[in-house]
């Protein structure tokens, strides 16, 4: 899989390497923004509080 998604980026690898960078940082920005608060909001709550 990866190697057909090397084949199909135009460029030469230094272009490539920025493309795969910047799709990984769109990525991990929707994930942090929308998908992560998303699946904490359907979890059950996980406070735990211990009393001393």
């Amino acid at each position: 899989m990866y190697g057909a998604l090397w084949e199909i980026l135009p460029g030469p690898a230094w272009v490539k390497i920025l493309i795969l960078l910047v799709l990984l940082g769109v990525v991990l920005f929707c994930l942090v923004e929308w998908v992560f608060p998303w699946v904490n909001s359907i979890l059950p709550s996980q406070e735990v509080t211990v009393d001393g």
